[in-house]
């Protein structure tokens, strides 16, 4: 809790550090607190869960979305598997988010099934780091898979800065087709168009009741500025926080910042209540 208010980010990455590229960890000592690397992971470069629920606790977070990552062309290889000593620490505050990359997994149906048994809230695609369109007919099955479990699709819909990033391929407009075809499907669109595409995210959102903003990776002050086209009051009703942690300042910080340009009823959906309504489990 935070301010009375229930709090859920919706975006964590906690991964083994070994089995990143360099940039990824320039970014995250880059922008995120200082020493947090050094106290939240083990010498090894594991994650050390007991600390890390610790640091939620005290941030106020109630429960976190753990994301991984099979991008070896950007970021490296972030295993579903190594969110999950941290999910057994706290089950009630963490929970993993499923990813797969159509150039790595086949077929792309049964590692999406066996993720979701093993406890995902969510599907998460990266095309950036990836080097895939979400359109691609590949993706479907999952798609299909998602749609009869009733579990959210996230998909990285912003620019990246990593080495091997093909940003190109996070237009939402790819996801126009997957929107229409896939009807029971909750879409929520990470890091909410940020670059090029802000007013194309937020009309998708606006226009279809299975499309979500998701906030991580942008600074709340700017968020006015950002979608200055559209009543932020009405567009907060379809959106999601995240903070893209560890490479944040603090997450109660970018909470109580986001809150504060919102009426208390809906900053309160905005910072649990919309992602409680979407994500598995939660």
């Amino acid at each position: 809790m935070i301010d009375g208010m229930r709090l859920i980010d919706a975006h964590v990455h906690i991964p083994v550090l070994g089995t990143l590229k360099p940039a990824w960890l320039t970014w995250a000592r880059d922008f995120g607190e200082h020493g947090l690397m050094e106290d939240a992971w083990d010498g090894d470069g594991r994650p050390r869960p007991a600390r890390l629920d610790e640091i939620f606790a005290a941030q106020g977070v109630d429960v976190a979305l753990l994301f991984c990552e099979y991008s070896p062309k950007a970021t490296g290889m972030q295993s579903f598997e190594d969110l999950l000593p941290i999910v057994e620490h706290n089950p009630a505050r963490f929970r993993p988010v499923a990813n797969v990359n159509p150039h790595l997994h086949f077929p792309l149906a049964e590692e999406v099934r066996r993720q979701l048994d093993l406890g995902a809230a969510a599907l998460k695609l990266h095309p950036v780091h990836g080097g895939f369109r979400c359109d691609d007919a590949a993706l479907y099955p999952a798609y299909q898979v998602l749609e009869e479990r009733g579990v959210p699709l996230v998909v990285h819909c912003g620019t990246s800065s990593f080495p091997g990033s093909m940003n190109e391929n996070a237009d939402p407009r790819f996801l126009i087709p997957v929107v229409r075809d896939f009807p029971g499907l909750n879409v929520v669109l990470a890091h909410g168009g940020r670059g090029w595409w802000y007013d194309a995210a937020a009309f998708l959102a606006l226009s279809n009741d299975t499309v979500w903003l998701e906030l991580s990776g942008l600074p709340p002050k700017r968020l006015p500025e950002y979608y200055a086209r559209y009543d932020l009051t009405r567009l907060a009703r379809k959106c999601i926080f995240g903070t893209d942690w560890p490479g944040v300042p603090g997450i109660a910080a970018n909470a109580r910042a986001v809150a504060g340009l919102l009426p208390a009823g809906v900053a309160a959906a905005v910072l649990a209540g919309n992602a409680m309504r979407v994500y598995a489990g939660v």
